[in-house]
């Protein structure tokens, strides 16, 4: 089971309503609207998949991880520990 399991069905909707989002953004460019709006609603699609990603990120640490320390498993805590500072790595890199 992942980490993000018990929210599954919450992020698939948040995920939706991004989806709509960006959707929204495209009729806009179609429609010429203004520029500065247009970049406004990329700021918050942007935002929004950055929050689902810490959403990710927390079930990954509180699941994932945690129960590699817990087993006690040096590989299995190293190749988390690997894959966590690789993703937090590239969240810093995008802001």
């Amino acid at each position: 089971m992942h980490g993000y399991a018990e929210d599954k069905p919450r992020l698939i909707k948040r995920l939706h309503r991004i989806e709509g989002q960006v959707r929204g953004i495209e009729r806009m460019l179609e429609e010429d609207r203004y520029c500065i709006d247009i970049l406004t609603q990329i700021a918050a699609v942007k935002t929004a998949l950055e929050q689902v990603g810490a959403q990710l990120l927390e079930g990954h640490v509180t699941h994932c991880v945690h129960d590699a320390i817990a087993s006690g498993d040096v590989e299995a805590v190293d190749e988390k520990t690997a894959e966590l500072l690789a993703v937090v790595q590239r969240f810093v890199k995008t802001r």
